[in-house]
């Protein structure tokens, strides 16, 4: 049995469902902090069990029977990421898992200036501790994260950020159906994989171009002085903690750790990955619709 956690997430959902193209659904199980948000995987034969990183004894029930186990990081900011994702780790090789999975982060690294880059690459020395096979998908930053940099550009006409650096974005649907592959396709990816990137990359310079021509009205890029726009988002209502957390994303851009771009996923996925630009057009799109409204 494979079993995947976070299954009721953004990409944990996407994975489910491709893994549901692959094999039958009842070789497959999630493990949801609330069940009820999982009742359609239910309904077609995937097992469904509750399971919370923060309560280790719980995982035991979930993760139950699994040959695989794919944990998917903790959406928790702090130390306390680190143990999650490590009492997830032990919880399924404790269930008898003969693999683990792990989703990590193409800036994985005990240096990283962005912190939960710096939980990953703890995780992954985790994973590797117990000599047992694994696998740490190092996925690529989620494009959808666009949605968040831009900000109000789309009513303003102006992205307004720190400086920032080339970045390769890379699709959600991308990373899943490449997880899919590594958990059902042999050989596929062990270890600690290659960047999981799409092809290529833009700073956000491109990113207000891209907009314009989406939108057909020119948007431009101002670039903020990193305390000034702390001390905006705080103003905005931000916790401190949160500025200082979402800057240290620009802070590792600029210096380069993210400039990074890898054939490996295009190579299993067998197709191109999905461009930045039809990321920001879905972005568009979401708010034409929300305006609309």
């Amino acid at each position: 049995m494979i079993v995947i956690t976070g299954a009721s997430g953004k990409l944990g959902s996407q994975i489910v469902r491709k893994l549901l193209d692959l094999v039958p659904a009842n070789e497959l199980g999630v493990s949801v902090r609330n069940p009820d948000q999982a009742r359609a995987l239910s309904a077609l034969g995937v097992r469904v069990r509750a399971g919370d990183f923060t309560d280790p004894k719980s995982l035991e029930h979930s993760f139950e029977g699994a040959d695989q186990v794919l944990v998917i990081s903790a959406a928790i900011r702090g130390p306390g990421a680190e143990q999650a994702n490590n009492a997830a780790i032990d919880a399924a090789r404790a269930a008898g898992a003969n693999r683990v999975l792990y989703t990590s982060h193409q800036g994985a690294s005990p240096s990283a200036l962005f912190p939960p880059h710096r939980v990953h690459a703890a995780t992954e020395a985790h994973l590797a501790a117990a000599g047992q096979p694994f696998t740490a998908l190092r996925n690529g930053f989620y494009a959808s994260t666009l949605a968040v940099n831009i900000g109000d550009a789309l009513t303003t006409g102006i992205i307004s950020a720190p400086a920032d650096g080339p970045v390769s974005w890379t699709a959600h649907a991308d990373l899943a159906e490449v997880a899919a592959i590594a958990l059902t396709r042999e050989g596929a990816l062990e270890g600690v994989a290659p960047p999981l990137t799409a092809t290529e990359m833009v700073d956000l310079e491109q990113v207000a171009a891209i907009l314009s021509d989406i939108t057909g009205r020119p948007i431009k890029r101002l670039v903020v002085d990193d305390e000034e726009w702390k001390q905006e988002k705080i103003a905005a209502g931000l916790p401190p903690m949160v500025a200082d957390f979402s800057l240290g994303m620009y802070l590792a851009a600029r210096a380069g750790e993210y400039a990074v771009v890898d054939p490996t996923l295009e190579r299993l996925l067998e197709r191109p990955t999905t461009p930045v630009h039809s990321t920001l057009q879905h972005i568009v799109n979401e708010s034409m619709t929300a305006t609309r409204r």
